[in-house]
């Protein structure tokens, strides 16, 4: 029998799993999608020279949805970012943010509540 606090231990991480997992989602696809426009301009000659740099995340073209995901991911993942304070790789920082984020808030979380089961 599962006790009520594992059943909302549980939930919760599930949950925070999947806002994280969403929001790592979301970034792959606009960064592929700037790459793959980078990509074209560069074959087609259109930057003028320029190298094409990778777009930062941008907040100004994100649907509401979009950015209380990321919000809600930047809040999960703010306590692992002292592991990548260094890096400017916005794949690192994310990827590794992401990772750490799903090895605590699922397996760990996952762990304490069947400890707490046996427990019980």
């Amino acid at each position: 029998m599962l006790t009520p606090l594992t059943t909302v231990l549980r939930l919760a991480s599930r949950l925070a799993c999947l806002v994280v997992l969403a929001s790592f989602a979301l970034f792959v696809v606009e960064q592929t999608g700037s790459a793959s426009s980078g990509a074209q301009n560069a074959v087609l000659g259109t930057n003028n020279g320029v190298a094409a740099r990778p777009t930062p995340h941008r907040r100004s073209h994100e649907s509401t949805l979009h950015k209380t995901i990321d919000e809600a991911a930047e809040r999960l993942t703010s306590p692992f970012s002292g592991v990548t304070a260094g890096d400017t790789s916005q794949w690192v920082i994310r990827g590794v943010g992401t990772l750490l984020a799903l090895v605590v808030y699922g397996i760990g979380v996952g762990y304490l509540t069947r400890l707490m089961r046996l427990r019980v």
